[in-house]
């Protein structure tokens, strides 16, 4: 039996994922802290998480043991359970939570540490200069704007919360007008940044005017299994593997001990390069998208973690996709 605890909004599609390559007699248990029918329906068994976080490890310990789960994939919050794996170990759980120890998630969660580990270990990532204030700003951009254009982003955060592309002839109203075009002139953003309040670490770096790739991962132990890199290409997605990009993120995920579903982002330079930009030590919002490349990455995790037989894998190449909003029945 394999328990899905609260993770990104893709938990729908991994459960789903997992129950297509899994045998009928395993029983398959999700929960979440929230009402989330349409999710947890798609479990045998649907449960609903404790809001406090310190009943919660108490909690999904002895509900584990008294359901008989043997793998317990933690999601939203893979690092809190880390702190507490020898408890898992001891009640003889196998705990999923991205990682292999409280380490990895303190080298990829702040972005300036992970810059700072990946380059060290000679990985290709987007250099960054962490700062904490104005003056501090002004001189990391004084810094790298001769070589180009320049973006920032919090040192720690995820969904691409907090970035902004500096342009030199922006419309300084057109942050409000249109923010998600994520772009602002330095001046502007340097005023705002000013005002008085608590600013959180961020970082300063050169911006890539390549494409994104986005790695959906299989770990296990810190070594890559395999994995499925996407692309946003206007309203579609690409897909691709044995890429530049893909090679880069396997290496990266296994230097950082990388355990379970992960993600791991890269940025194509203007000469196709990819780079680095992140690690997330749990699966992604778009891995349900990876299936229609005949890979099933929940199917072949979940198979592998129970010691089952994993599904076969059909690469469909050339293979593009565009997400759609559907309905779905959430009955309690």
């Amino acid at each position: 039996m394999i328990w899905f605890l609260e993770g990104q909004s893709s938990q729908r599609e991994i459960i789903m994922g997992a129950r297509e390559a899994l045998p009928a007699s395993v029983r398959i248990v999700a929960s979440h802290r929230q009402e989330r029918p349409e999710i947890t329906s798609q479990a045998d068994i649907a449960l609903r998480e404790p809001h406090n976080s310190a009943e919660r490890i108490d909690w999904v310990i002895s509900t584990a043991r008294q359901l008989g789960v043997k793998v317990v994939v933690a999601g939203r919050i893979g690092s809190v359970y880390e702190n507490h794996r020898q408890r898992f170990a001891e009640a003889d759980l196998d705990l999923v939570t991205g990682g292999l120890s409280p380490q990895t998630f303190h080298s990829v969660d702040d972005k300036s540490c992970f810059t700072a580990a990946a380059e060290q270990a000679g990985l290709a990532c987007i250099p960054g200069i962490t700062v904490t204030n104005a003056e501090q700003l002004q001189e990391a951009y004084a810094a790298l704007s001769v070589y180009g254009e320049v973006c920032i982003k919090p040192t720690v955060g995820i969904f691409g919360h907090g970035f902004w592309r500096f342009k030199d002839g922006v419309d300084a109203f057109r942050c409000f007008a249109n923010p998600d075009a994520r772009e602002t002139t330095f001046d502007a953003y340097l005023q705002a940044y000013r005002q008085p309040g608590e600013r959180p670490a961020m970082l300063v770096m050169p911006y890539m005017a390549g494409s994104e790739c986005s790695v959906d991962l299989i770990c296990e132990g810190g070594k890559v299994i395999t994995g499925v890199g996407r692309r946003k290409q206007g309203l579609h997605q690409s897909f691709e593997r044995d890429t530049p990009a893909v090679q880069l993120a396997m290496q990266a995920a296994e230097h950082f001990g990388c355990d379970g579903l992960v993600n791991v982002q890269t940025r194509d330079d203007a000469q196709g390069k990819p780079h680095l930009l992140e690690i997330n030590p749990r699966y992604s919002g778009g891995i349900g998208y990876t299936r229609e490349t005949g890979v099933n990455l929940p199917g072949i995790f979940a198979c592998r973690r129970l010691g089952l037989k994993e599904p076969e894998t059909n690469w469909l190449p050339n293979m593009r996709v565009k997400a759609i909003t559907v309905a779905v029945r959430a009955l309690a």
